[in-house]
């Protein structure tokens, strides 16, 4: 069914947001759009009056190497960090890796419900053994509800939470397991106490599909016991440290000789 030439499937921004972010159209009735970020992972509805139609644009992000030594590659062979993506939404996964692949880093990739995660981490991480997890999906903060230091106020930081320790179970080392968790408005505080190494969101912003996988190239593509510059980081992804904070991290990318 089209409205006003907006039908299911088109991309779209809110006029009253100032058009800043790309929606794909899931569903229209008669007094309401709802809506799925392109890039950002968010959930929205919209009155059909307020949307304006646009094409998809894909985000230019680009990996910062600049900080990265690798070396003179005709003598040595780099062997980067094994990712374990485990994702909620599977186009949100999808773009994270192929998002890998450009970047040169072996990832695998696990669509499973965010209230699920916890229960099948550990089997995964035993079945894959990655050097980093990265445990995402949707989230919010509800301000509605309280304050945002009550994790009941929030969609699925519980659940974050919850595999979080599962990990940490696994392998209690943040050097040996680096994990980066949490989506749109997490409780960053309560993920990086059980265990996250990287967490969002310190300002309870939306934050980029891509920017867990940001940080876990960075993390795959700095040598072992090379601190990572986290600062750097941090500013590649869309929103900064407003978006995602962490502890400083070691890398975990083998050099070796002859190539």
């Amino acid at each position: 069914m089209i409205y006003l030439n907006i039908e299911v499937g088109n991309y779209v921004t809110r006029k009253s947001y100032n058009n800043d972010t790309v929606f794909k159209v899931l569903k229209i009735t008669d007094d309401k759009v709802y809506l799925k970020g392109v890039f950002v992972r968010l959930y929205a509805d919209s009155k059909l009056s307020d949307l304006k139609k646009v094409d998809e644009t894909e985000d230019d992000f680009i990996v910062d190497k600049s900080s990265l030594e690798f070396g003179n590659r005709d003598d040595y062979f780099y062997l980067p960090g094994k990712i374990l993506h485990i994702d909620g939404d599977s186009e949100y996964l999808e773009k994270c890796l192929k998002f890998y692949k450009e970047n040169g880093v072996l990832a695998i990739g696990k669509k499973i419900n965010e209230e699920e995660i916890a229960n099948q981490i550990t089997k995964l991480l035993e079945e894959y053994r990655p050097d980093i997890v990265i445990i995402t999906g949707h989230d919010a903060y509800y301000q509605k509800k309280g304050l945002k230091d009550d994790i009941n106020n929030y969609k699925n930081s519980k659940n974050f939470i919850k595999a979080i320790k599962a990990a940490r179970k696994y392998e209690k080392s943040q050097e040996k397991l680096v994990i980066i968790a949490g989506a749109c408005q997490s409780d960053y505080e309560e993920l990086i106490k059980a265990g996250a190494n990287f967490a969002s969101s310190p300002k309870r912003v939306n934050i980029h599909a891509l920017d867990p996988a940001i940080i876990a190239i960075n993390v795959a593509l700095t040598k072992r016991n090379n601190s990572i510059d986290i600062v750097n980081v941090l500013r590649q992804t869309k929103y900064g440290s407003d978006g995602i904070g962490g502890i400083i991290t070691n890398g975990l990318m083998y050099v070796g000789f002859p190539r």
